[in-house]
């Protein structure tokens, strides 16, 4: 798989996570309408197929997408719900992207 194809692949995956996720909050949390409930656990059941659209085992799979999940849960913080990430945020983000692309894009013997 190539590397892009795999970016993309988790990116996806991310979108489908914290999408649906926040659908399931704002119906939870901020009274929105029942479909933002229903819509949001379909996003979510797709993020689960999305996923295994990855050639790398499920361990080195869903570890990588933990360190994309920091990096983009912080993206869509600041850019949909207003949050700035402060500089620790960010730091912390940078670790724990270089540790994903070390587990999944390593060449292993």
């Amino acid at each position: 798989m190539t590397i892009v194809r795999s970016l993309f692949l988790f990116l996806l995956a991310g979108l489908c996570e914290i999408g649906g996720g926040y659908m399931m909050w704002l119906w939870l949390k901020s009274d929105k309408p029942l479909w933002y409930g229903i819509t949001g656990a379909l996003i979510l059941a797709l993020y689960g197929v999305v996923a295994t659209w990855q050639t790398a085992t499920f361990g080195r799979v869903y570890a990588t997408y933990g360190g994309i999940f920091i990096v983009m849960a912080l993206v869509w913080a600041w850019k949909i719900d207003g949050f700035k990430p402060d500089k620790y945020d960010i730091i912390g983000a940078v670790i724990a992207l270089i540790g994903a692309c070390i587990i999944i894009y390593m060449p292993r013997k």
